[in-house]
């Protein structure tokens, strides 16, 4: 709450009818999630109609030889591309929290959250464009490389947090008793931006894994990814097997998220 002229002034949440419209807010956010979640448990073929509780869906995409190929290609890429944004924002983040300040530093940071900012779309064709340009055919490293540079602010942010939060004493401490720039790095640093590099790490492996406008630009023949490959099956109709496993991506996201924020918050 706060004060105007030595009187009291209502914050926001003191309107009358703020309750109310917050909460028919996040239902219109996530009644349709849960609609999704609930049918992917429906016994009928028909996505829309409930006639009892059944696992068979889940039983049936996990037997789908396409989805389990396409998993495996999420999976493969995700893993590759958030350990390089990681290891790329890591490197970033110490470079301009603890390095020495340097002329462009600003617009290097402003460039480090440009994929951030840019409707996604906008950097699908900007790096489709790019990789015909060099004429590059990878195959899966033209998703890789795709994915890395989109996912490197999303892991940049909670470890230069990390390092904003981190008490410097600590590593000048480790200066004053003649431990040298790696040492300090390997014994001080390092242990205590774990938790944030952890946290970027999983926010990046999510966002990889979940990414569809960037992989249908550049994904090529053999590299369809899970998203891609729902957004297939969508064009038949929206079918209880597409709701399980949007279910089982839906958990994956949930988990992973959750698991960033935690360690993200964890106290040094």
């Amino acid at each position: 709450m706060l004060r105007l002229f030595g009187k009291a002034r209502l914050g926001v949440q003191d309107f009358p009818g703020f309750g109310g419209f917050s909460f028919l807010f996040y239902l219109y956010l996530y009644a349709p999630i849960l609609v999704l979640v609930i049918f992917s448990f429906n016994a009928n073929q028909s996505a829309t109609i409930w006639t009892g509780f059944s696992l068979d869906w889940y039983r049936a995409a996990f037997a789908n030889q396409a989805l389990r190929q396409a998993a495996g290609n999420s999976l493969l890429i995700a893993v590759c591309a958030s350990l390089a944004a990681t290891a790329i924002a890591t490197l970033a983040a110490l470079g301009t929290s603890r390095g020495a300040r340097f002329k462009g530093m600003r617009l290097s940071i402003g460039a480090i959250m440009l994929p951030l900012v840019l409707p996604e779309i906008v950097v699908g064709v900007a790096t489709l464009a790019l990789f015909s340009t060099l004429g590059l055919s990878l195959g899966y490293g033209n998703l890789i490389i795709a994915h890395t540079v989109f996912c490197i602010p999303f892991a940049y942010l909670p470890i230069r947090a990390r390092l904003d939060d981190m008490d410097l004493s600590l590593e000048q401490a480790a200066a004053d008793l003649y431990a040298g720039q790696w040492r300090t790095f390997r014994k001080v640093t390092l242990p205590l931006l774990m938790p944030g590099i952890v946290s970027g790490l999983m926010l990046a492996f999510i966002v990889s894994l979940d990414n569809f406008v960037i992989s249908m630009m550049v994904s090529q023949a053999g590299t369809t990814t899970l998203p891609i490959f729902i957004f297939g099956l969508l064009r038949m109709g929206v079918t209880p097997d597409v709701n399980a496993v949007s279910t089982l991506i839906l958990g994956v996201s949930v988990l992973f998220v959750t698991l960033s924020y935690l360690l993200g918050k964890k106290k040094h």
